[in-house]
């Protein structure tokens, strides 16, 4: 009989034990990831010490250079590598040095030979590397190790995303601001601006980083410490996550201007709101990017657009992903995590912040801030309360709520 008791009183003990150990490695791991976010903020500071910029969201070398095919090469026996990127690279790509990835920086910064053998011709990648929109069948057959590479310090412990069909990934974006309308730029893949181009974009890419744009820290009016760098997005698992799926809103090609926050909501799953149901439509991908098994939430962490490097501050802290036409940047792209109750950032100051998904984010029916109607007016208040005002720059916006 005293033997069942004290079996009985272990089983409980250790009941209890269990969940506080569960708990115990999250807390662990979320610090782990709070101080790779520390990490990343002071290698911008860094960056922007020794080059007087940010690194660029969409930098990179430009067709004017040579081909920007998919597989990356344009290249004839005897000639010098003519293969570019597109101004396609994301911000954290010029950080590799600064996070002691110089090994990885020597390869990406250096003309690669894909096979290592000197006596192929037409096999060589320019310096920086091909387009990193490549597809896994571009990497089988001219393989481009660097953008396969996981790079530790660009990873959440927390996150348990691993392996294909992504290529390497990330947990950490760029703050594009509180609109999404055009995030993408007004400049071409060739350095060149799209007609209007200058204008939509003062007008619509309010954020920390504006893609294919050169900035400092000067630019930051509203301060540092006010204003978000970048935060943490989840990565895909293949479960038809909301947050990591990109759903495509019917009938809208610029969200923001013909739609609001809430125009993929019916393809929300009434009974698992967390994901999407079985009527998700889904976004139409340009081929080069890949089959939409691998066209999700950070699987690219070299890729500079939204979907794999970037969020914006429309939608709360884990929101839906939702786009129109163009899925992989004008879409609502918020920071997401696998913590429980909400999200790290990385303010502008290097400070890193934990933001819960009730933060207060305005009118979640509201058009977004942009260059044609029914957008709102360029120079307006973001609608999206201090969640859309920690997104922006330079629009004397007044933070007085803690958060």
């Amino acid at each position: 009989m005293e033997l069942l008791v004290v079996i009985a009183i272990i089983g409980v003990l250790v009941g209890l034990l269990l969940p506080a150990v569960q708990a115990a490695r999250e807390a662990a791991r979320r610090m782990s990831c709070s101080n790779n976010f520390k990490q990343l903020g002071l290698a911008v500071h860094n960056y922007h010490s020794a080059y007087s910029k940010l690194p660029m969201q969409g930098g990179g070398t430009t067709t004017l250079n040579g081909s920007a095919s998919a597989g990356g090469l344009a290249q004839t026996a005897g000639s010098e590598p003519l293969a570019t990127n597109a101004l396609e690279l994301s911000w954290l790509v010029g950080l590799l040095p600064f996070i002691e990835q110089q090994a990885l920086w020597e390869q990406i910064s250096n003309p690669l030979d894909s096979d290592g053998n000197a006596s192929t011709t037409g096999d060589v990648f320019q310096a920086m590397g091909p387009t990193p929109r490549r597809r896994l069948q571009d990497q089988n057959g001219q393989p481009y190790d660097p953008w396969v590479t996981e790079v530790p310090g660009f990873r959440c412990p927390s996150d348990p995303g691993v392996g294909l069909p992504a290529f390497a990934r990330t947990n950490y974006a760029a703050c594009m601001g509180d609109s999404a309308i055009y995030v993408h730029g007004g400049i071409k893949d060739n350095g060149t601006w799209n007609t209007s181009g200058p204008e939509r974009q003062r007008e619509s890419c309010r954020g920390f980083f504006v893609y294919r744009n050169e900035a400092r820290f000067r630019d930051i009016l509203d301060g540092l410490s006010n204003t978000i760098m970048a935060g943490e997005i989840a990565t895909d698992l293949g479960d038809r996550d909301k947050r990591t799926h990109p759903a495509k809103a019917q009938g809208i090609s610029w969200l923001g201007d013909q739609g609001t926050n809430s125009a993929c909501d019916s393809m929300v799953d009434a009974t698992r709101p967390q994901f999407w149901s079985n009527g998700l439509i889904e976004t139409d991908f340009n081929a080069s990017i890949g089959p939409l098994g691998e066209v999700k939430r950070g699987f690219k962490w070299a890729f500079g657009r939204v979907l794999f490097s970037g969020f914006n501050t429309t939608v709360p802290p884990n929101g839906a992903y939702c786009a129109g036409t163009f899925g992989i940047s004008d879409a609502t792209a918020s920071a997401s995590s696998r913590h429980q109750g909400g999200v790290h950032i990385l303010m502008g100051d290097g400070a890193v912040k934990f933001v819960t998904d009730s933060i207060e984010a305005g009118n979640q029916n509201s058009y977004h801030v942009g260059w044609r109607g029914p957008a709102l007016d360029a120079g307006a208040q973001s609608p999206f309360g201090l969640w859309g005002a920690l997104g922006s720059r330079a629009f004397k916006e007044t933070i007085d709520q803690e958060f």
